[in-house]
């Protein structure tokens, strides 16, 4: 399963009761942070959720509300005694932005790795992560933003006749339900397709914020079990301010959810001026029925179907 938890859903300024914009995505004792705006510590701490584990940690861009909680961050896993590698991931400039914002963080006993993203569309692996793949997609703001997709494959069930017939030993079978190969003493070479089936449908998390309707996102958030999109204005008078600071109504979120054929959207990044996000609901479900207006916690676990 993966465990995901909306830290914060506003957008440009945190309020009271309601932070900046962020994601936690945790798998397999790993975590990957999206997006690091003002208060995002004050929003994990509100959840019972600690920065030490926190392997990765992916920008979607370089606007303040997604960065400037960086440096607090930083210095609270150094305080923590952290000495893993982490890992930053956002589009071209991150480590001359993060290296900035470092002015305040200069010294950590952990070491920072980067990732630039330089294409459209990019696909990663995380260490210690098996299954567990990130698509960064670009979209359409007023700089270089991107979107993530998370996708966890699910591998075919264990044919127990199979590998009997293959007079594989049974020490074997754990292993290779994990994908991992043999070699054996008498050279013969056993693999994981010799012993499952057909891959079964995984589950996939799809994420963006900051951007006007792209292909791009209806294209990566395909068959998403969950969307998580931006909704920065729920007033239909908004439309016009939406295209002119490339950002989106809830309507326009809804059609893309509606046409990737996603299973739930939760909406969020909303406009400070928004006040109650719910009460533009009902029109929006006339378009995706399935829509949440996200408050800030909110959190799933995503399984695997039956």
């Amino acid at each position: 399963m993966i465990d995901v938890c909306l830290l914060g859903t506003g957008g440009m300024m945190p309020l009271p009761n309601r932070y900046l914009t962020s994601l936690m995505v945790r798998y397999n004792g790993k975590c990957v942070l999206i997006d690091c705006g003002e208060a995002t510590q004050i929003a994990m701490k509100k959840k019972g959720l600690s920065s030490k584990p926190i392997d990765v940690i992916c920008f979607t861009h370089f606007h303040a509300d997604h960065v400037s909680g960086l440096p607090g961050m930083l210095l609270t896993m150094g305080n923590a005694e952290r000495t893993e590698p982490l890992l930053i991931v956002g589009p071209k400039g991150v480590e001359r932005i993060v290296n900035a914002l470092r002015v305040i963080a200069p010294e950590l006993p952990f070491e920072i790795k980067f990732k630039e993203l330089t294409t459209d569309e990019e696909t990663f692996e995380i260490e210690g992560m098996p299954g567990f793949s990130v698509t960064a997609f670009k979209v359409n703001h007023n700089i270089t933003c991107y979107g993530y997709s998370m996708s966890l494959k699910r591998q075919g069930k264990f044919n127990v006749e199979a590998a009997m017939a293959a007079g594989i030993d049974k020490r074997y079978w754990n292993g290779l339900q994990k994908g991992e190969t043999y070699t054996l003493d008498d050279g013969r070479v056993i693999t994981p397709d010799m012993v499952l089936g057909d891959a079964r449908k995984g589950i996939k998390l799809t994420y963006t914020t900051d951007t006007r309707p792209t292909d791009s996102i209806v294209r990566n958030a395909a068959e998403s079990d969950l969307f998580i999109c931006e909704g920065m204005y729920g007033e239909p008078d908004k439309q016009a301010k939406a295209r002119e600071y490339k950002h989106m109504t809830f309507y326009e979120a809804a059609k893309m959810a509606r046409d990737a054929r996603v299973k739930e959207m939760w909406l969020t990044h909303y406009s400070p001026s928004l006040v109650n996000p719910s009460e533009f609901l009902p029109d929006t479900r006339k378009i995706f029925a399935n829509t949440k207006a996200a408050k800030d916690g909110r959190s799933i676990e995503l399984r695997f179907e039956d």
